[in-house]
């Protein structure tokens, strides 16, 4: 079974290594020619665009920045489509709406082209270490065939539903993450400027009611180290939060606590932040208040 990537990233490049020490046939594509070198180095097939690699391969990966380079990637002269055949299984693992992953379903699945949206959980390190939660709508049937795909790839595998669903459950789940980190962020400068130790904060507060995974792995080992580089990124959250409050306009429902995270990590944007993780947010609270917890 040959597969295809597309989207040598942060995240697609590990997962496409994944497959590679897994002994999957690879073929690989990137707008940023210099992505994929070293990929091709450790024995992927480059192609020159995405009807191609289609052309080359039975289940393609897409792991995309947002909805708008999905669209490009399945559509045009060039697109995925173009090259498509009847029987392929198409993946998109980005984040992206349930609308717009159903828009380009219906594209496939006019062509006989199985489709499923699988987004992942678990950042970077568990890209990396293969054991990512991936969330995935789709047919049963269509999931099931991929499967040790995503045993590759994950290590909890979970059938939500229909198509769209996955995307759903992925939008529900950040929209939790950013608005407890942006608590958590707030939280912390609260106490260091009552005059807390923030280790003290971390050990107490983990064993207590306010515990969340914001709060343990983010303080830990991102905002006691003073160190942001790695992780989900601000920008990435940002996107995710929007997402949300675009589905919530499309259902005609308020989300206050998602649009006043969202702010925040707005301000953290403004800073020039948004490559840095998530928990840099805690930068502007720090500015704002004249302290710092961080280290």
């Amino acid at each position: 079974m040959n597969v295809g990537f597309i989207g040598i990233g942060a995240m697609g490049r590990p997962m496409a290594q994944n497959l590679l020490k897994a002994n999957y046939p690879l073929y690989i594509y990137d707008v940023n020619s210099t992505a994929v070198t070293d990929m091709v180095a450790q024995g992927a097939t480059l192609c020159r665009s995405p009807k191609e690699l289609a052309e080359n391969c039975s289940v393609i990966i897409m792991m995309l920045p947002n909805a708008a380079i999905v669209e490009g990637t399945l559509t045009g002269e060039q697109g995925l489509l173009a090259g498509g055949q009847a029987g392929q299984t198409i993946i998109d693992m980005s984040s992206v709406a349930a609308a717009s992953t159903r828009r380009m379903a219906a594209l496939a699945q006019a062509m006989q082209i199985n489709y499923i949206d699988a987004p992942v959980s678990g950042g970077v390190a568990g890209a990396a270490a293969g054991t990512l939660t991936i969330m995935v709508g789709g047919d049963q049937a269509a999931v099931q065939a991929v499967e040790p795909i995503f045993k590759v790839l994950g290590k909890k595998i979970y059938h939500v539903g229909s198509i769209g669903a996955g995307d759903s459950i992925k939008v529900v789940n950040n929209l939790l993450l950013g608005i407890n980190m942006a608590a958590v962020a707030e939280a912390l400068v609260l106490g260091v400027k009552s005059g807390l130790d923030p280790q003290v904060m971390l050990d107490i507060i983990k064993e207590s009611s306010g515990r969340s995974y914001a709060l343990e792995a983010k303080t830990a080992n991102f905002i006691l180290k003073n160190s942001f580089a790695a992780g989900f990124a601000i920008d990435l959250e940002y996107k995710d939060l929007e997402l949300a409050m675009e589905t919530a306009k499309s259902l005609d429902m308020p989300l206050p606590l998602a649009a006043m995270a969202q702010q925040v990590f707005a301000m953290a944007k403004a800073k020039g932040l948004g490559r840095e993780d998530i928990s840099a947010v805690i930068k502007v609270w720090e500015e704002l208040v004249g302290i710092q917890v961080r280290g």
